[in-house]
Order: structure tokens, then sequence, then C-alpha cells
């Protein structure tokens, strides 16, 4: 039986002590090890690859935005010059000339979720180009139509071109503009150029109707847009995969895009539109008014319902959304802007060239008061940083009251200088306060979370005010003018501003009850709390992983040793005997 000398044990225990230096030294396994370095290529921000653009082309696409977001304030104020001209030519009742108007921002509206879901899912790129061209097109098919329904569904689709491109115009503006201070810049020169679409759009829509025909209102914005999409093929630059692509956890992408939900909602608004339009011509007790704004509701109402039904990453409009601090009361404030400068254009466009008889360029000119203050209080967002967006509202609400009063007595070409220019001074100037500061406000009490779905829904929130107001607008002055002495009277007018007066009243009651400034940032101090418990959490999970394979590694070295050790052991007691032997 053999023996163990002392040398074997020291042996044995050498061999132990050596076995981390042998596996140092060993050649590398044939199984890579995992890296934990990235390359630069591979480095992302938010999700994307990042990008760097010369300055030339970033503004040279900024140029390019900036013309989309003209075009969709050309869309409506141009045919403001033009409605006259289209109702004499298309044999329109006054009514139904509010759907030249109404059509195209009732679509925009309900399509501006779905386009903000398609250009964060597929691509903002494909989204924009998409959008123009096919607004171009259908703006070429406009300018030859010769009867009213087709006018109207082309309008109805143009607004879902339009939809397409101003959601995917900010995303590219965004990834674009990577610097903060510049992008800030570039975001508010994108939105100021609504306010100036506004002011010309009336201008060029007045001489394209004294100097060619109304047709070339829509042949304008095909010239604009035909060439913006060819261009923007070659100017945006192909967008990098997001990370969830790049780490292939792609899952279908179209089950995001909640087509269920906004389809729901957008029959639902039609339906409702159609109904309020409907009712000077039909009857408001008839069926065909009363059929469609019952649907309507119980539409809306499964809407919301349907909503809860689905994971809220997958949902349009999360129902939470609206129990956000005093975002319902803000989501109404933003009805307001829109509905007033509607209202406005829609009534003194008609009175002043069919009643009046005052020139189209006449007309423009007169308006030009409403589109130079609208822009010059489009700059006064840093007053936020000293009063509190709350008074700044109420405050902008109140001059819209004094505004609606004066035009509602505004019943003769003299009364221009002394209540309409006021009137128009101070509306204007009150619209765009209320419209930039409810903005400001309105993310302010929300979550940077949901930054993407809350700017869709403010941006739905002003259209839709506008399509429901003209169409309201339009119904109460057409009932009001069959007993009042018809449209050469100014009482239907008169009427449609004392409803405008008890919507602005309404919302200025509404704001100064239930804003609450207390509850200002508490969604954002939720929203960073849950980020830091998110992170907290990441991090156990980390770090509990992370001891379990620092475990795992130790047990399967162990076991390797074990497996070689016998061996070793076996040889050194072979050759202690053979010495011994010896």
């Amino acid at each position: 039986m053999p023996v163990r000398s002392p040398s074997l044990s020291a042996t044995s225990s050498e061999t132990r002590h050596a076995q981390p230096t042998e596996d140092m030294l060993s050649p590398p396994s044939s199984k890579p090890a995992r890296s934990t370095v990235l390359s630069p290529a591979q480095t992302l921000v938010e999700g994307r690859v990042p990008q760097k653009y010369s300055p030339v082309r970033r503004y040279v696409l900024l140029f390019i935005f900036c013309l989309a977001q003209f075009l969709d304030a050309f869309n409506n104020s141009a045919l403001f010059s033009a409605i006259p001209a289209l109702v004499n030519s298309l044999h329109m009742s006054e009514t139904e000339s509010t759907w030249i108007i109404s059509a195209y921002q009732l679509t925009f509206a309900s399509f501006l979720l779905i386009s903000g879901r398609l250009s964060d899912v597929y691509n903002p790129k494909l989204a924009f180009i998409c959008g123009v061209c096919v607004l171009g097109i259908l703006s070429i098919g406009a300018g030859f139509v010769t009867s009213k329904v087709p006018l109207i569904v082309l309008r109805a689709l143009s607004g879902i071109a339009g939809s397409m491109t101003i959601p995917s115009a900010l995303t590219l503006l965004v990834n674009i503009f990577t610097e903060p201070s510049e992008q800030a810049r570039a975001i508010g020169v994108f939105g100021g150029c609504g306010a100036v679409g506004n002011v010309l759009g009336l201008i060029i829509g007045a001489i394209f109707v004294e100097f060619a025909s109304w047709s070339w209102v829509f042949w304008f914005v095909a010239l604009v847009a035909l060439p913006i999409a060819v261009s923007c093929i070659i100017l945006i630059p192909a967008q990098e995969p997001r990370l969830d692509d790049i780490a292939g956890q792609r899952e279908a992408r179209w089950k995001s895009l909640d087509m269920i939900g906004v389809s729901i909602l957008t029959a639902a608004l039609i339906l409702f539109i159609f109904a309020i339009t409907s009712g000077t011509t039909s009857g408001w007790a008839s069926a065909t008014v009363l059929a469609p704004l019952i649907i309507s509701v119980f539409m809306v109402a499964g809407f919301f319902y349907y909503e809860t039904t689905i994971p809220v990453d997958k949902a349009a409009i999360p129902p939470r959304t609206w129990f956000l601090p005093n975002f319902a009361v803000l989501f109404s404030t933003a009805l307001l802007p829109y509905f007033w400068w509607v209202t406005v254009f829609t009534i003194y466009t008609t009175l002043w060239q069919d009643i009046w008889h005052w020139t189209v360029i006449s007309t423009a000119i007169h308006m030009l008061p409403i589109g130079v203050l609208a822009f010059a209080m489009s700059f006064t967002g840093s007053l936020s940083r000293v009063i509190n967006p709350k008074w700044i509202i109420l405050f902008a609400e109140g001059m819209c009251i004094i505004a609606t009063v004066l035009l509602a007595f505004a019943d003769r070409p003299e009364r221009y200088w002394p209540l309409i220019f006021p009137a128009f001074v101070l509306g204007s100037a009150g619209a765009m306060l209320t419209y930039t500061h409810t903005n400001i406000a309105i993310f302010r009490t929300t979550p940077a979370s949901m930054a993407g779905t809350v700017g869709a829904i403010f941006n739905g929130a002003l259209q839709l005010g506008s399509a429901v107001g003209i169409s309201a607008v339009g119904s109460i002055e057409s009932s009001v003018e069959e007993t009042h002495g018809g449209p050469q009277s100014y009482a239907g007018r008169a009427a449609a501003f004392w409803f405008l007066l008890a919507v602005v009243g309404i919302e200025w009651l509404s704001l100064l009850v239930f804003y609450r400034r207390s509850k200002e940032g508490a969604a954002q101090e939720l929203d960073i709390g849950a980020k830091e418990k998110t992170l907290q959490e990441r991090g156990d999970e980390k770090q509990v992983i992370g001891k379990e394979e620092d475990v795992k590694r130790r047990s399967s070295d162990a076991q390797d040793f074990e497996r070689e050790e016998p061996s070793t052991v076996s040889e050194e007691v072979v050759d202690a005997d053979g010495d011994a032997n010896v």
C-alpha cells in the first residue's frame, strides 16, 4: 500500500495554489468573452444613433419644415378670402360652405394622434414626405373640381395628409437639432410660421381670387408642396435604427398604432360635426341631426372604455392622461384660440365681400391686425417665468371677452375703426396669449414621459375647437337670419358673437375655479420619482444578477478543479512510491 510522503502534501498544495496562475496563462477559450466596451458607432442617445449634420443642412431642413407649417395655416386662412367666390361658383349654401374649412380641420385634428404614432413607430422621414406629396397631389385635384361634394371630400383627405406632416416634422427637428438651445430656437421658429401663414394666407388668397381664380389657392399649395417632397428625399438623412431594432426586440409594429381606438374616435367626431352642421337645414329635432349626435356620444364613450382595455403604451390617449393635474381644464382652454379666430374670419370675410361689397384685397388688408398681433404675441413665452400662466391666460381671455362684445355691435362699415379695429387688436392678442401660455402650462403640469402624447392632444384640441366653432357659429347665424331679416341683417352675426362670448366666459370661469397652481409640477415630481425607483430597481437587479453570476463562476471553477485534481494526485503518489521503492 503506497504511503504518502510529506512531499506529497506539499506538492498538492503547490499545485492547488498554482492553478489560478495556470488558468491565467492558459490559451484563450474558443468561446469569446462578452465585451463591455461600446464603439463610438454603437453609442446611443435616446434610443437612436447620434448623427451630425452641417449647419447649412440643418437650417435648410428647418426652412423646409417651416414651409410645411406655413402650408397648414395657409390651407385654411387663404380659403377665407376665396369662400364667397367658391359659394357662387359651386352653388353652395352658407352652411355647406363651412365644410370647406371644417372638413380639413376635422380630419387634421382626428388623425394627429395616429400620424404621430406612425412617425414614432415607423419612420418620420417617410411620414413627412408621403404627407407633403399627397397634400400636393390632392390640391391639384381640388383646383379642377366643378361641384361641392368632391371639393369637400378632397379637403377632408387633405386634412389627413396635412396631419402627417406636423408630428413628423417636429420629430425630425428634435433629431436634427440635438443641442438644447438651438433646438428650442428651431421649434420656436417652426411654431411662429403658423402665424405668418395666417397673415400671408389672407393676402395671397385675396390676390389669387382678385386677379386669377379660386383654383390658384389650391394650385399654390401644390406648387410649394411637391418640390418640398422631392427635395426631402435627398436632404432628410436616413433615420438610424432605434435601440430595440438594433437589439432585435422588435414586435409587430402595427399593434402599437391603436387603429381601432383612433378609428372609433375619428368616426365619432365626424358624426358630431355633421350633426351640428346639419341642424339649420334639417331641423335640430330631425332624425338626420339627432341620430348621428347620439351615436357620436356613445362612440366617444366607447373609445374611452376601449382605451382602458389595452396596454398604456399601446393606447392613443391613455386614460390616466385626463386625470393629470389641471390637464382637463387646460384641454378645454386649448379649444378657444382657433375658435375665436375662425369665428371672426368666417363672419367678416362673407359680410365685407357679399354685403358691404369690399374687394377681396381690401378685406385681406382690414384683417391684417389679427395676424400682426398674433405674430407679436407669439414671443411672450418668457413671461411665464415671471407671472404664473394662470393669471396670463385669465388676462388674455378677459381681452377676448372685451373684443367679442365690441364685435357684437359692429354692424356698419363706419364702425371698423371705433369698434372692429380695437376688437381685432385685443381679441387676436388675447387669443395668441391664450394659445402660447396654455401650451406652456399644459406641459408644466404633465410628466416629461408623456410629452409626445400631450403635444398631439394639445394640437388636436386647437383644430377641434376650430372645426366645432365654425360649424356651431354657421348654424346659429343661419338659424337667426331665417327669422330676423336674412343675410342682409347683422342679427345672425351678432347672435354668433354672443354665443362666442358665452363660450369665452365659461372658459374664463372654469380656469379661475378649477386651475390649481399648487398642483403645477406634481406630475413631473411623480415622473422623476418613478424614474428614480425604476433606476434603483434596475440597479438592484443588476447587483443580484452580478452576484448570481459570480457564484456560478466560482462554482464552475471549483468543479473544474475537482475534475482535474485526482489525476494530479495519482501521478504524484506513483512518483512518491517510485521514489520510496528506489
